[in-house]
């Protein structure tokens, strides 16, 4: 059970992650790399029409709704990422289509035993996502053990 705060679950204002939406120059690269390494489907094209800001489309990843739009890229890299869950085994098989994919991979920072693995690497508009194989539950764990 995750520990809660003042303003966690408890606080009746948010239920949950609506979705995520990423603003990039090619839907149909950031398509693959949502299907291809996400795992994801498509279940939405505007075509040509444009119901929101430009044309877009919709994913469903992991149970999680990913919106991809046209537009500018990000102007540079930071640290700012998304991290997504995902098992030991399910982490290589991602590496091996990120780099297929000709994505560029960050090396991992620094961890201690006990918070998981992950993999970062940066779509081609700047957005740094990560796959992580760690729970917060482990880390908290791990992290109030490396205290004492």
């Amino acid at each position: 059970m995750l520990p809660r705060g003042k303003g966690g679950a408890d606080a009746g204002l948010i239920e949950g992650l609506s979705h995520l939406t990423f603003i990039v120059r090619d839907l149909d690269k950031m398509g693959r790399i949502i299907t291809e390494v996400l795992g994801g489907e498509e279940v939405y094209s505007s075509g040509d029409q444009s119901f929101s800001t430009s044309r877009e489309k919709f994913f469903i990843a992991g149970g999680l709704w990913i919106a991809i739009m046209e537009g500018e890229s990000l102007p540079s890299r930071t640290y700012n990422h998304v991290a997504f869950k995902v098992s030991d085994e399910q982490l290589e098989k991602a590496r091996v289509a990120i780099e297929r994919l000709g994505l560029d991979v960050k090396p991992p920072r620094p961890r201690v035993d006990g918070e998981g693995q992950s993999l970062y690497f940066h779509d081609h508009d700047n957005h740094l996502f990560e796959l992580h194989t760690g729970t917060l539950e482990e880390r908290l764990q791990r992290y109030g053990k490396h205290r004492q």
